[in-house]
């Protein structure tokens, strides 16, 4: 992995940041296998415009991405990311259909609002999940005396508003598609224990890393945008502070280098 920028503090989750590259050539670079993948490409529709080809391309990613991840969470309009199902790589399955369902957005299309994002949750066979982490006090004193008699797991539809106008303000970045940290902690606690790595190669402004962070995750992050890596490089600095993002402290610009330092991660 080359011009990555890392952060390691005693316990606290690693963080890498990689210099601006198109998503293959990220996934190319990743030369030790992470446990979980999150694709959130542009949706071949609206913002980002549509291109020819955009199902092939969708194929190859999701392909290029089971090389390396056991687990892959792959976002996008229903009707679109359900053709990935017919071409899933040899030796994966599909674990999930998940729905990110948000009551708040003001575009109607063609008579109805819109509500939902889908997430296809992709996994090689066998990988392990953690349906664990969810359990309540109560379930958990359950299963240590051996009373739990099933594991219970949390629900596929995922409520959460979408961060626009005073709702989710403080988690604003201005990315035109950004999903809140309450929509990424579960998709990375059910494929993920701490210490475990998640990747995450068109990481928009860096919400991926923020909820992995907070979840004891590492996270390598990339984005083909300098604009969005930019951002990502200051929330995750200012998650990494414990403060505020961003910081009314001090200018993000001339702290960030004391922070990361500039290495090959090859």
């Amino acid at each position: 992995m080359s011009a990555a920028a890392e952060f390691e503090h005693q316990s606290r989750p690693l963080v890498q940041l990689i210099e601006p590259q198109d998503v293959f050539t990220t996934l190319a670079a990743i030369s030790e296998p992470v446990t979980a993948t999150v694709l959130d490409p542009w949706y071949n529709r609206g913002i980002g415009g549509i291109v020819p080809g955009y199902d092939e391309w969708l194929r190859r990613l999701v392909s290029a991405t089971s090389v390396i991840s056991d687990h892959i969470y792959l976002w996008g309009f229903p009707e679109i990311v359900c053709r990935v199902l017919d071409h899933l790589p040899q030796g994966t399955e599909l674990v999930a259909w998940l729905t990110w369902y948000y009551k708040n957005c003001p575009s109607v299309i063609r008579g109805w609002r819109s509500a939902q994002y889908a997430c296809l949750h992709i996994a090689r066979k066998g990988a392990k999940l953690y349906p664990e982490h969810f359990l309540n006090d109560a379930q958990k004193q359950k299963q240590s005396d051996g009373k739990l008699r099933y594991m219970p797991g949390p629900p596929s539809v995922i409520e959460a508003p979408l961060n626009i106008g005073f709702v989710g303000k403080r988690e604003q970045t201005g990315h035109p598609s950004q999903k809140p940290i309450s929509v990424m902690l579960p998709l990375i606690e059910m494929a993920t224990k701490p210490g475990d790595t998640v990747l995450d190669p068109m990481c928009g402004s860096g919400t991926t890393g923020v909820a992995a962070y907070r979840l004891g995750r590492n996270s390598i992050l990339c984005d083909v945008s300098p604009d969005y890596m930019e951002i990502t490089r200051k929330r995750m600095e200012a998650e990494i502070e414990g403060e505020p993002y961003p910081s009314p402290k001090k200018s993000r610009k001339n702290s960030s280098a004391s922070l990361f330092s500039d290495s090959d991660a090859d």
